[in-house]
């Protein structure tokens, strides 16, 4: 287990060097000069000129480069073009927020993505089945801006028992829990359908029925069980996505969260903010990965670590 840990970590080695490069040289295609937008709207020409070379905008891409990955081996994300606060701090007061909304929105999600899938799996071919795919189907497809803007127009606008802009609580989550988890269930409940209609397949379970075992039983204790291990590996994916930063949503609903803040600093070109969020979300979806395959091996014993 050691090894195949250290291996995959030395394995994220290149793709992190690949995200940093990519991104150094994307976010600087950006239309607009973040040195003007830094110097304000009245500055003078040599004003701007300055705060270039402050922020080291003068230099050439190369080296810009350069001193920007020496940072990052420092543990140096940079300092915010927009509120002159090190990245590092801006990061740390939204990803709390950021973490509550992914759990929600992967607790709710996960149990009905379940019971759909449960549903309908057991019911291949029947109108139960039918049912369900066509909901899940259906979540699948509509966008999630606007199930948000649904959402606010009938529990914000019109009955107004919840809040239009989303703040830290727990009230404040139900709205934007909501637009991103319909998507994430009926992935979940696809996924489940797929893996109990595999599992009802299996010798053991037709053995089970064969000794007059209830069928509740064979469900919940033989074919529930067997059918979750490869669904975890979906749980912990949709996990991955959501602490990426849900950018629309968080954008709609104007939560305090690592997609909020992504988009403020691209409108604000902001170089070293755009660099380092999208390093943190990739390395946070490397690590999910991670714990995924781990955890997949471990519940499935015939899988081995190499």
């Amino acid at each position: 287990m050691p090894k195949y840990i250290l291996k995959r970590i030395v394995g994220t080695i290149p793709t992190l060097i690949i995200v940093v490069t990519f991104v150094f040289f994307f976010v600087r295609l950006i239309p607009g000069d973040p040195a003007r937008l830094v110097a304000g709207e009245q500055a003078t020409q040599d004003d701007v000129e300055a705060v270039r070379e402050e922020l080291g905008l003068n230099k050439s891409i190369p080296a810009q480069y350069v001193t920007y990955v020496t940072g990052l081996l420092k543990g140096n994300l940079g300092t915010s073009l927009r509120t002159k606060q090190p990245v590092t701090k801006e990061v740390a007061g939204r990803f709390g927020n950021t973490v509550r909304l992914a759990f929600v929105t992967l607790l709710w999600s996960s149990v009905v993505g379940v019971l759909f899938g449960v549903w309908s799996g057991t019911h291949r071919g029947k109108w139960q089945d039918y049912t369900g795919m066509t909901i899940a189907v259906s979540g699948i497809s509509l966008p999630s801006f606007w199930i948000g803007f649904l959402l606010i127009m009938l529990f914000a606008v019109k009955l107004r028992i919840l809040p239009t802009t989303s703040g830290t609580s727990l009230k404040s989550l139900i709205m934007p829990s909501i637009t991103l988890g319909v998507g994430i269930a009926a992935v979940i409940a696809r996924f489940t359908r797929s893996s109990i209609i595999e599992v009802l397949k299996e010798d053991y379970v037709r053995t089970a029925r064969a000794k007059g075992i209830k069928e509740k039983v064979v469900i919940w204790k033989h074919v529930f069980r067997n059918s979750m291990i490869s669904v975890v590996t979906v749980v912990g994916l949709q996990f991955g996505f959501l602490l990426g930063g849900s950018v629309v949503t968080e954008t709609v609903f104007a939560y305090p969260g690592l997609g909020s803040l992504l988009i403020e600093s691209v409108n604000y070109r902001d170089y070293p903010a755009i660099q380092s969020l999208i390093l943190i979300f990739s390395l946070q979806f490397i690590v999910i990965n991670l714990i995924v395959d781990i955890l997949y091996a471990v519940l499935n014993p015939e899988i081995k670590l190499q």
